[in-house]
């Protein structure tokens, strides 16, 4: 546990350790929600991270829309039951 204070603006401070533990760096996204009594503040992945080399291209789709829609199908076919 850390303390730390909140100055005029309701900004806080976290610290290095914290930071780096939870992989939040400066200009990083943070989700903040209230629990009670409690204020969780966790680090935001977007999608793209998240799905990062999931798919392999061998080369880049002349249009997006049509690749997006080819996975898309792809992805159906094979989870559809």
């Amino acid at each position: 546990m850390e303390v730390v204070k909140v100055d005029k603006k309701g900004r806080i401070m976290i610290p290095k350790h914290i930071r780096e533990k939870v992989n939040v760096k400066e200009d990083n996204y943070v989700k903040i929600r209230v629990d009670e009594k409690s204020i969780i503040i966790e680090p935001f992945e977007p999608v793209a991270d998240k799905y990062f080399a999931v798919f392999k291209i061998s080369k880049w789709p002349e249009d997006l829309d049509d690749f997006v829609n080819e996975v898309i199908g792809k992805w159906w076919t094979q989870n559809a039951m």
